[in-house]
């Protein structure tokens, strides 16, 4: 098994996560997403072992090109999401001099909330067999490369449509998702778009590649406002208040599960509960061990009375675990990580308890740094793990797992470094995350007794929904879609279940088509962004 400190694979590794970190922080100041660079960095090991020079002939090992894109892949998500994303929030609302404290503090808890999931990777609530879209997604890629047979073939027409799609702005990576990932989740994520879609415009319509199709107008009357209803407006954060208790108590469910030998123990899954449920304890020490450091660093204690700073580390430590087991669960049925909702949903709990304006900002950016590395590490292990064998020989899947964690602290490294170069020249040029300018308003606008009767009633339907999906997060990804979709998403996606459930109703084994086309539909989405990205950066 390669490893990470081989001079090739260091130096290169470290060159495409730089290239990660520029495209990601572009990517996220201007769209407020980022970008699934995984897949570009492991084409582009695939492409320099095409080069006819002796260093760089290793890279046509399938495992070397996972570390590669491992490091690309952290390097991008920790940066973007993590760091940058966190320390906008302080110096947004009007404390620069929190920048470097949020960045350590951030960078921290990127690194537990990936120990994390490391240490809990192949266990019953994360099998290694789950979903992991975007992770299948980088193995096919890999695989069909090495190969150049069918399912090169089918990689490369999956690719050219998700290009070609995503042109003409059909969200070709979500109908990737559709197509790899849990139907039931995604479908939950499509009603939910396109049900604020609706809301949101008073109209059902649909544009693509520049044209516009009205199908109806002033469907809820012509003095309809959504911007001007409270009751609408919190829908999507009750019903994620609502699925989040539910995900939580399933999550419950399968931690204190007696572990039974030979079923639930680590020869089965690779990772055994009492393995996770140590990694998880260990993981909430950690977290309260940095909210103390960000409390001292920051200074909440002229903020707050003893009592309610001890409140707001116990509140921040467990939002930030309970933030990643949520978005953890969501991203392995979907690919889809809800990071932004679930700290939004934190911020507005944290309002109602009462923390003053600046530990709310830290919180926000604190439980924002949670999750996103969590989900990333999931998919890159999961690719990982099909490239090794599917757990076939176990003590190279361990060797193989702990080198892709190696990598992905590499990630973070150079993630911190350039945040730490690049952040304050953006912020001098009010360039930030538009998320910031969602908490800042959110903080502002304060919590109201009307708030709190919303998030309550809508709490109701949202764990309705997470009850009657099981264990496919169907509540969560109904609140997500609802808080970030739009009517195309909704349609496109529901388009794509439709078609997938037909296609496979009579002959199941087709499935395995539409995961290479899934697949390339993610390759296709995800090289066309990153190279719009790559040609603004060489038109400013």
């Amino acid at each position: 098994m390669p490893k990470v400190k081989e001079p090739a694979v260091f130096v290169v590794a470290i060159i495409v996560a730089i290239l990660g970190c520029i495209v990601g922080l572009q990517v996220q100041i201007h769209t407020g997403t980022t970008p699934d660079t995984s897949i570009v960095g492991a084409i582009f090991a695939i492409l320099i072992a095409q080069i006819p020079l002796r260093w760089l002939k290793p890279f046509k090992n399938i495992h070397r090109q996972n570390l590669v894109q491992t490091t690309i892949s952290g390097a991008t998500f920790a940066s973007a999401n993590c760091m940058f994303l966190t320390m906008g929030i302080p110096v947004i609302m009007g404390w620069p001099q929190l920048m470097v404290p949020m960045l350590i503090g951030a960078t921290l808890a990127t690194i537990v909330d990936a120990t994390i999931l490391y240490k809990s990777f192949g266990s019953p609530m994360f099998p290694a067999e789950g979903a992991w879209p975007p992770g299948i997604a980088v193995a096919e890629s890999i695989y069909a490369m090495a190969d150049k047979g069918k399912r090169a073939l089918l990689l490369l027409v999956g690719s050219a449509a998700g290009w070609i799609g995503a042109m003409i702005g059909i969200p070709m990576d979500l109908v990737g998702v559709v197509w790899v990932g849990s139907l039931v989740a995604m479908g939950a994520f499509g009603v939910g778009a396109l049900l604020k879609g609706i809301l949101s415009t008073n109209e059902f319509s649909l544009t693509f590649a520049g044209h516009t199709g009205t199908f109806a107008t002033d469907i809820f009357g012509s003095d309809f406002s959504f911007a001007d209803s409270v009751s609408l407006s919190y829908l999507g954060h009750g019903a994620m208040i609502g699925a989040g208790i539910i995900s939580l108590l399933q999550c419950a469910r399968i931690l204190f599960k007696k572990e039974e030998n030979g079923t639930s123990a680590a020869s089965r899954f690779g990772t055994s509960l009492s393995d996770m449920k140590n990694a998880l304890s260990k993981g909430f020490i950690a977290y309260i061990v940095i909210a103390i450091g960000l409390a001292i660093a920051t200074g909440l204690y002229y903020e707050m009375g003893i009592v309610k700073l001890i409140a707001w580390v116990i509140f921040a430590a467990v939002a930030a675990l309970v933030s990643e087991l949520i978005v953890g669960v969501s991203a392995m049925h979907s690919g889809w990580f809800p990071g932004f909702a679930t700290a939004l949903l934190f911020l507005i709990i944290g309002m109602m308890i009462g923390f003053p304006t600046l530990p709310l900002a830290i919180l926000a950016g604190f439980t924002a740094a949670t999750g996103p590395a969590f989900s990333d590490m999931g998919n890159d292990l999961k690719a990982g793990w099909i490239l090794r064998g599917k757990g076939a020989d176990m003590e190279l899947e361990k060797v193989g797992r702990k080198q892709q964690y190696y990598a992905e602290l590499l990630g973070f490294g150079v993630a911190f470094v350039m945040v730490a170069i690049f952040a304050k020249g953006y912020f001098n040029q009010g360039m930030f995350a538009p998320i910031n300018f969602v908490y800042q308003s959110t903080i502002e606008a304060g919590s109201t007794v009307e708030v709190m009767k919303w998030l309550a009633i809508w709490a109701i339907p949202g764990a309705l929904i997470q009850l009657l999906g099981g264990n496919h997060q169907a509540g969560i990804l109904f609140a997500t879609g609802f808080l970030v979709g739009w009517t195309e998403a909704g349609v496109v996606i529901l388009i794509a279940i439709s078609i997938r459930a037909i296609v496979i109703h009579k002959n199941p084994e087709r499935d395995s088509i539409f995961a290479i086309l899934g697949a390339g539909a993610l390759v296709g989405s995800a090289l066309r962004d990153f190279s719009t990205s790559m040609l603004g950066l060489f038109k400013k």
